[in-house]
């Protein structure tokens, strides 16, 4: 196994460049992934019996309308859980342009950024303001200002995180918010790559970054249309990667010096860990099996190989599995308790799955079609989930109250 992707190259400003194309392009938005011989690149473990997964309790999520039924290995998950109670909207932030994340900083600032602008929001006290452009943002497709983090240590070092689409590929960047005056308006300084060459495309871009508990930032990345990306671990399409906040391969990740931390991926959107420090992601399917999945260090998740929970040996099943992409296409992802919300972008509603341990229950949709396609999911450091729409200019954020909470 290789120690460093061979086609990520680090220059002498300590940035990494440069990705493998493969000769051939495909639209995999027009395909269903067959399942094919399984390539086993190191031994996993299926989380959770195989069997829990395809012997599913067939439960009728609300989805409003539709023929296929969304399911997750509910047969393991007991207790109450407030998935089934839709959230409350509270109020809207009005005026946005295709908002794709959303994070906030300790004084409860919301910072958001726009796919094609390539600009950040920031709304604090109710009122927007523009924190700027970040430069080098090449919008295209699905490409553009994609995800956010907020440094772990931000009170100290004032940095934010943001993936985007460069002119020749994906990269993350580090920024700097600073105030002239304490409480006065956020300014943005000047951004620096930290890790570069994630491929890029007119789809399957990924983008979604977020630091875990243990203090590294995990990126969420695309098969960029190459086929020969995800199951490749010398590439970086198709993976969740885990980096230090300087770009390098955190230590302890499952392939020795090397920023992989799962593979088989089609195109990760969600990122969040549950109460117990388990990993969970959202992932868009071809037109069937938009996945949430629990991942595992090292894990391969099966694309293009497999999809969904086949039960293929060398493979990770999915945790829950929406068989028609028209239901979902789930994107940004955010765990409250034991309920994972899910946007839905396609599906056009909020999906809540219920948890309990490595276990998913069947999901539940809320405001289907009332608000359009939902982008991304976040909790404020209020208790309030911001819900970002992505229907045509202007968009909103939708600020809801979750079942429990105090506004609930």
């Amino acid at each position: 196994m290789p120690k460093r992707p061979a086609s990520v190259r680090r220059d002498g400003a300590g940035t990494r460049s440069g990705i493998r194309r493969a000769a051939v392009t495909m639209n995999r938005d027009k395909e269903r992934r067959r399942p094919g011989p399984a390539l086993l690149l190191r031994p996993v473990t299926a989380v959770g019996p195989v069997t829990a997964v395809v012997s599913l309790l067939a439960l009728v999520a609300c989805t409003g309308g539709g023929s296929s039924i969304p399911t997750g290995n509910a047969g393991q998950v007991t207790g109450s859980n407030s998935a089934g109670q839709e959230p409350r909207v509270l109020r809207t932030v009005e005026g946005l342009r295709l908002p794709w994340s959303t994070v906030f900083l300790p004084d409860g600032t919301a910072v958001i950024s726009e796919r094609d602008s390539g600009e950040l929001k920031a709304v604090r006290d109710g009122n927007t303001t523009a924190l700027g452009s970040v430069p080098g943002v090449v919008p295209g497709g699905e490409g553009g200002l994609l995800g956010l983090a907020v440094s772990p240590n931000f009170a100290s070092d004032r940095s934010l995180f943001a993936y985007f689409t460069a002119r020749s590929d994906n990269r993350i960047a580090r920024l700097t918010l600073t105030e002239r005056v304490p409480g006065g308006a956020l300014e943005l300084g000047t951004p620096e790559t930290i890790f570069a060459g994630i491929p890029k495309a007119s789809t399957h871009n990924g983008g979604r970054i977020r630091f875990g508990p243990d203090g590294n930032l995990y990126v969420g990345t695309g098969d960029s249309q190459r086929r020969d990306q995800p199951q490749d671990p010398s590439a970086l399409g198709g993976k969740i990667l885990r980096i230090t906040e300087k770009g390098e391969p955190a230590p302890g990740n499952p392939f020795g010096d090397n920023p992989v931390y799962s593979l088989g991926h089609r195109n990760v959107q969600g990122l969040d860990w549950d109460d117990a420090g388990r990993l969970w992601s959202s992932e868009f399917g071809p037109n069937v099996d938009d996945e949430l999945n629990l991942i595992q260090p090292g894990g391969n998740y099966g694309w293009p190989e497999v999809t969904g929970a086949p039960g293929r040996a060398g493979f990770i099943d999915a945790k829950v599995v929406w068989p028609s992409t028209a239901e979902s296409s789930p994107s940004g992802l955010e765990i409250v308790g034991s309920t994972a919300y899910l946007g839905a972008l396609r599906g056009q509603r909020l999906w809540a799955v219920p948890l309990a341990g490595e276990n998913a229950g069947n999901p539940v949709s809320h405001f289907t079609a009332r608000f359009g396609r939902i982008r991304d999911v976040s909790l404020a450091p209020d208790g309030t989930l911001w819900m970002l729409t992505n229907n045509q200019n202007p968009d909103s954020a939708l600020i809801l109250a979750p079942p429990g909470s105090p506004g609930g």
